[in-house]
């Protein structure tokens, strides 16, 4: 019978936390009603393929030349400390990459020492402002961390910093 009174509390506990996650989960995404399957998709098939390569040759035709981009991945991984309190709680791992047009993809290469500075600074950022507690992978979060990246490597190459590619993102907690 003391067990009973327990038992019974620790039932409606976890019945009040599911009910709970349930009730506060966020919402689905919202689906188009024009979403059947195959609906609103392109036709595939050749003739898209000769449509494309069409393009490109019209674009050609008009004189305008096409840039290639070049991927400057950097050597070494980028790891970030997430303090809890007084303490590190947890380790987060990046890999990242620019991607430069192709004639300036050696300046990147030797700009590196200032896109590791750079980029380890708003990190360090990221981590103080909580960037990498909780649903850290989320879309906003991770939105917010590409676009602050993108800006330190503007300010270092101006517009010749197209892009800043995460390739592996990683907390190990302690």
């Amino acid at each position: 019978m003391a067990l009973l009174l327990p038992l019974i509390l620790v039932i409606f506990g976890l019945g009040a936390g599911v009910g709970a996650g349930l009730l506060l989960r966020p919402a689905p995404a919202p689906v188009p009603e024009s979403a059947g399957l195959g609906e609103g998709l392109p036709p595939c098939g050749p003739a898209v393929q000769a449509g494309a390569e069409g393009g490109h040759e019209a674009a050609a035709k008009e004189g305008e030349e096409e840039v290639k981009n070049s991927f400057v991945k950097f050597n070494n991984q980028f790891v970030v400390p997430v303090v809890t309190g007084e303490r590190v709680s947890a380790l987060v791992i990046l890999s990242l990459a620019l991607e430069v047009p192709e004639s300036k993809a050696e300046e990147a290469r030797t700009l590196e020492p200032k896109f590791r500075d750079a980029f380890l600074r708003v990190l360090f950022d990221h981590a103080n402002q909580g960037g990498f507690e909780g649903a850290f992978t989320g879309s906003n979060n991770m939105k917010i961390l590409h676009t602050a990246l993108l800006e330190s490597a503007r300010g270092i190459m101006g517009e010749d910093a197209i892009d800043v590619l995460i390739s592996d993102y990683m907390r190990q907690d302690r």
